[in-house]
């Protein structure tokens, strides 16, 4: 039985950006939140390669074959495509944010 590996994960420029400056900005009211929103993030995207597909197709990617996906987590939206051999973490916006198609 041969074994399936799992895809790895990657971030985009812009996705790793936009995280830095988030954990930036909640860090300068309170650190201990900063370190809470960046586990539970980590800790979701950790475990996307366990099973890709559970969150839903993004609905806001245009032409969406169904391996764009995106998920939600203290009111910041991910978004990451995957395929056999890696998960590509691609934006992250805060859900309050004019979303945008892409």
């Amino acid at each position: 039985m041969v074994k399936k590996s799992k895809p790895i994960v990657v971030w985009s420029f812009r996705a790793s950006n936009s995280f830095r400056k988030v954990y930036e900005f909640i860090c300068q009211d309170s650190y201990s939140n900063a370190e809470k929103v960046r586990t539970g993030i980590i800790k979701v995207i950790d475990s996307l390669p366990d099973n890709p597909e559970k969150y839903p197709p993004d609905k806001f990617k245009k032409a969406n074959s169904g391996n764009y996906r995106a998920f939600e987590k203290y009111s910041f939206r991910i978004a990451y495509k995957y395929s056999d051999k890696e998960i590509l973490i691609l934006r992250m916006r805060h859900v309050k944010q004019e979303p945008k198609e892409y």
